[in-house]
């Protein structure tokens, strides 16, 4: 891999990559008038997908076939283990971000997690596959991903001009509402149908056909910006300082790190309510999990439409998630439960859009490589806590009481939202065009 700068500069020109200028390419959109970016965004919808159908599936596949006792604590583990390298892995993260090119890091990352699952698929066709090694692989393919996803987002401004930088994070968000759907659908049926051999043998090819897609697309050479000196690279500051200068944003990571601490559990919650509650099978895991990805893939298209700042925004969409997934803990009627994660998946799709294309704004640069590691390290580290916490007590509880608990723990951190300010603008600064303040 080949060192690459971060320093860039945002003139609307493009070159570099295949955007075309005009009207008439304005009205296309842009995964078909930018190429680059067409290929580099197919890439992540296949290694996100990959990933979250190997965890639906072996979810499904511990609480359906492979534990008899103590399946939440089992679940919870293994959801714990494939959320661990986003948090442990995130100063290598933004070091590599920062210091190699990226479509290197995107490429390299796809094809390892391509390896893994195959060499996990040839183990569970040959027989006697431990649960151990399946752990392992779930570990192995969430630390690819850990790389891809951050690096994904650094390289944008790489791929498109400044003015199309929220609808290409609005496409680069719809990647996990994609994810979820396709994993959903594919996962718990494919372990019904072909076991976990099936499950990674699918998984082993969306990797490599991302890694051909990232390959084959062509990234835009950034150059330093006005007034900067092109013969010294930019100053990178350590994570802790990154988020030290920058309060506000510091602000909304701490809050939507606590609401992850009871959305995220909805990933152990499912198979348990499919399998206790609702007396279903790997159809019904699909549907429900389908159910959320739909959602949330709406959302990420539409979530620029919500009025209010994005705070306000935020704090109403978390609301309306609390009773959506506390609803089904009152209600256990198949088309209400899917319709309750329809509705949770749209306000994290919503959110999310309206705060990564936030956070494209305020934070300068030089930092992003960092900062969009440490972003995901700060909302991951509630995951596996989580995935332990509500997994061990679905062994005691029923999931109609993990989903009233959902509900009531996230109405703190929507209260807490409502409540932050944003920062305000010196006199003399100039508002970025199309920012979001």
């Amino acid at each position: 891999m080949t060192a690459s700068p971060v320093a860039e500069t945002r003139t609307g020109t493009g070159t570099g990559t295949e955007t075309e200028t005009g009207a008439d390419s304005r009205r296309a959109p842009l995964i078909l008038r930018n190429r680059a970016f067409g290929a580099v965004w197919l890439g992540q919808v296949l290694t996100q997908a990959a990933v979250r159908m190997f965890q639906v599936g072996v979810s499904w596949w511990i609480v359906a076939y492979a534990v008899h006792d103590t399946r939440g604590l089992a679940s919870g583990l293994f959801m714990a283990a494939c959320t661990l390298p986003a948090v442990a892995l995130a100063p290598v993260v933004a070091g590599a971000v920062a210091r190699f090119a990226h479509r290197s890091v995107l490429r390299t990352a796809a094809a390892l997690a391509g390896g893994a699952s195959g060499a996990l698929a040839l183990w569970a066709y040959g027989g006697g596959l431990p649960l151990a090694a399946v752990y392992a692989a779930g570990l192995a393919l969430a630390a690819c991903q850990a790389f891809f996803d951050p690096c994904l987002t650094t390289s944008v401004p790489e791929l498109v001009d400044d003015a199309d930088i929220e609808t290409a994070t609005g496409f680069e968000l719809s990647t996990q509402s994609l994810a979820g759907l396709g994993g959903a659908l594919l996962g718990a049926l494919t372990v019904d149908r072909a076991g976990v051999a099936g499950l990674a043998a699918g998984c082993a090819a969306a990797y490599l056909v991302a890694a051909l897609l990232v390959a084959s697309a062509r990234f835009r050479t950034v150059v330093p910006g006005v007034g900067a000196d092109a013969s010294q690279p930019p100053q990178r500051r350590t994570l802790r300082r990154i988020l030290g200068e920058l309060p506000y944003v510091r602000r909304i990571l701490i809050c939507f790190t606590a609401a992850n601490l009871f959305t995220t559990a909805v990933f152990v919650v499912i198979p348990l309510y499919t399998r206790s509650v609702l007396a279903g099978g790997g159809g019904t895991v699909a549907l429900l999990e389908a159910s959320l990805g739909t959602g949330a893939l709406v959302g990420a298209f539409t979530g620029t439409r919500v009025p209010g700042r994005p705070t306000v925004a935020g704090a109403y969409c978390l609301g309306l998630m609390a009773l959506a997934l506390a609803l089904p803990g009152l209600v256990a009627h198949r088309p209400v439960v899917a319709g309750c994660l329809a509705v949770a998946g749209w306000c994290a799709g919503a959110v999310s859009v309206r705060f990564v294309a936030l956070f494209q704004r305020l934070v300068p640069s030089a930092d992003k490589p960092g900062f969009f590691a440490v972003m995901q390290a700060v909302l991951g580290a509630s995951l596996p806590v989580a995935s332990l916490a509500f997994g061990f007590a679905g062994d005691f509880l029923s999931p109609q009481a993990l989903c009233l608990v959902q509900g009531v723990g996230l109405a703190p951190a929507a209260c807490a939202l409502a409540l932050l300010r944003s920062p305000t603008p010196a006199p003399a600064a100039a508002e970025p065009a199309g920012g979001e303040r």
